[in-house]
Parts: C-alpha cells; sequence; structure tokens
C-alpha cells in the first residue's frame, strides 16, 4: 500500500479523492518528504486531507487550510492554521500571502470553477518558493457543463494553461519572443487525468541557447528536412491536384495542403 493512500485511510476526518491521485501524489511529493515546508490545501471541508498530508509529509511540514465554511476553524485545535476566504478574490490572496509568505506546494481542491482555479493559479504564482509547485485538482470540470461550471468554453482553466504553454516555450529564442514573469518561473506543466501541475523553476529563466559538438563534421551532415517528396494518388489525402505523382517541396503550399490533411484525419480520430 503506498504511504500517500494508507495516510488517507487512516485519516481521523473525512475526505474524498479520485483513486488516480494517489500515485501522482506519491511521485510528484518524494522530494519534498520530511522537509521543512510550508504546504497549502484549498477546500479543506471535513478537514481528512490535512491529517493525510501532515502524515505523509512528516512532522517538519506546516500544513495549512483554507476553506469557505467558517466552521474550519476548529482544525485549528489538531495544529492546523486555517484561513476562511474566497479563492476567487485577489484581495484574499494578498491578505493571505501577507501573513504566510511564500510557500512550497499549493494544493487546489477548491470549487473547480473557472474563476477560482485561475484566480488561484495567477494570484499565488509569484508566492511560491524556487522548485515549488501548484497542483490544481479536479480539472475535468473543465469539460463539464453541469454544475454550474458551463464548459467546455474558451475561458476554462484548461484552455488558460494551454496559454502558458505558449508563454514557457517564449525562452526558444527562434520565436524572438520577449520572456515575461511566466516565461521566467514556470519551468514546465504536467497534465494527469483531473490533475494539472505547474512546477516553478529553482531560478529564474533565461532565453535557451543551442549547443553544438563536432562544429567540424556539421558540412557532413545532409538535412533531408527541406527536400522533395512524392505526393501519389494513394497518400495524397484528397488534394486536388491534376497529376498523380508529383515532386513537390516541402516549403511548398501544396505540401502544407497535404500536411494539414493528414493532421485533420488524426484529429478526428482523437475526438471520436
Amino acid at each position: 500500500m503506498k504511504k500517500i493512500y494508507k495516510s488517507f485511510k487512516n485519516s481521523p476526518k473525512y475526505s474524498i479523492k479520485w483513486n488516480n491521485y494517489f500515485d501522482i501524489y506519491e511521485n510528484l511529493f518524494q522530494k519534498f518528504l520530511k522537509k521543512n515546508i510550508k504546504i497549502v490545501e484549498v477546500g479543506i471541508g471535513d478537514g481528512g486531507s490535512l491529517f493525510m498530508w501532515k502524515n505523509f509529509f512528516g512532522k517538519k511540514a506546516k500544513v495549512i487550510g483554507i476553506e469557505l465554511n467558517p466552521d474550519a476553524k476548529k482544525l485549528e485545535k489538531k495544529g492546523f492554521k486555517i484561513f476562511v476566504g474566497d479563492q476567487s478574490s485577489p484581495t484574499f490572496w494578498k491578505n493571505f500571502y501577507k501573513k504566510v509568505g511564500n510557500i512550497d506546494i499549493l494544493i487546489d481542491d477548491g470549487g473547480h470553477t473557472n474563476l477560482q482555479q485561475v484566480t488561484t493559479l495567477m494570484e499565488s504564482i509569484n508566492h511560491i518558493k524556487p522548485g515549488g509547485m501548484i497542483l490544481v485538482e479536479d480539472t475535468h470540470t473543465s469539460y463539464m457543463k453541469n454544475k454550474g461550471f458551463k464548459n467546455p468554453s474558451k475561458y476554462s482553466f484548461i484552455n488558460f494553461t494551454s496559454s502558458l504553454i505558449e508563454i514557457i516555450h517564449r525562452r526558444n529564442p527562434s520565436l524572438n519572443k520577449n520572456l515575461n514573469f511566466i516565461a521566467k518561473k514556470i519551468n514546465s506543466i504536467e497534465y494527469y487525468d483531473s490533475i494539472t501541475v505547474i512546477n516553478i523553476a529553482n531560478k529564474s529563466l533565461k532565453k535557451s541557447k543551442n549547443l553544438e559538438n563536432n562544429k567540424r563534421l556539421r558540412s557532413y551532415f545532409d538535412d533531408y528536412r527541406y527536400k522533395t517528396v512524392n505526393i501519389s494518388k494513394k497518400n495524397k489525402n484528397k488534394i486536388s491536384l491534376n497529376f498523380l505523382t508529383q515532386k513537390i517541396s516541402k516549403r511548398s503550399y501544396l505540401y502544407k495542403i497535404y500536411e494539414n490533411n493528414v493532421i485533420k484525419k488524426y484529429l478526428k480520430l482523437i475526438k471520436k
């Protein structure tokens, strides 16, 4: 039995988690075990998960809870620091971080709406310590129409994080774009079933550099990426051409049509 699942089962208070989360927790959190860290969970309910985190991370970990229900303050008698507030409020987050300082791990298991998840991420990203992370749970709500989530939507949390993917690619100088604070802070983004993880870099990130080895051998390499290609009747994928077989440059407009049509087929396949 995984340690984190055992901690979940042995918690003295009620909590609920999807079964696939435990392997994800176990893999992601190894480097934090038995360390002097601050972990914050949004949406603690009856407090069962707070006991789970305390048992899993160890005695050195400071576990903090955020909840809308003021009854959650009772958990402070058990040694947890509890804040009552609305995670969709930027003012709440500003006041929160003034009091607790920067943290190592933020777990968002709150209301799961687009506004709540995006606000929590954006108001917290500058308060995660180097090497820390933001873990957002139940991101399947980005695809749910019911229960007030009104998704899929271009404003869903998953679509918002898709925009972050473009931003972290700005570190490659080939794109010729300036680095904003997101590009400098987010090292990587991980997607799992119903969980999205934002990994914060150990230090401020800069533009990537292109490295080469054995430069004297470079002239011997023939780059085939831009060679011509045969488009036959079998594989031209419904391109309207007045020939059966044609040599086409991979940089040409006709090849782009062929390429797009092939990708469209795969898009249809994955959406079935």
